[in-house]
């Protein structure tokens, strides 16, 4: 597989622009879906059995949808903290520049292709 090349100054930019992107977007669903994972009222009288048991797993469903938003967040916040560094768009394990595609699709990776299937795949 050839090495992937560095990127350049407006795919820079452009991949900055799209994290801070994400992260306003990811924020705006945290804070919509806050009240989705109030614990479910257990009173019979205002619901039924199946009411409830349906309303209990939406929550299970919200609880992992909104612990898959904080993980990507975090890792939003550790890509922009790279901008900083100049580390962005380098592989954290081989140091290899990490593919404007992959980037382009997941701006937030730390890892290139190679590392991430390694790591997936132990």
């Amino acid at each position: 597989m050839p090495a992937e090349a560095e990127l350049t100054s407006a795919e820079i930019k452009e991949l900055f622009d799209l994290l801070l992107s994400k992260r306003e977007m990811l924020e705006s669903q945290l804070s919509e879906s806050r009240d989705a994972l109030k614990p479910v009222a257990l009173d019979q009288t205002l619901q039924g059995r199946v009411s409830r048991m349906d309303a209990i797993q939406q929550q299970g469903v919200a609880v992992s949808a909104h612990k898959y938003t904080s993980t990507t967040l975090q890792k939003i916040a550790s890509a922009l903290k790279r901008f900083e560094t100049q580390e962005f768009g380098y592989c954290r394990k081989c140091e290899e520049p990490i593919g404007y595609g992959r980037l382009k699709a997941q701006p937030e990776s730390a890892l290139c292709l190679s590392c991430q299937s390694s790591l997936d795949n132990q």
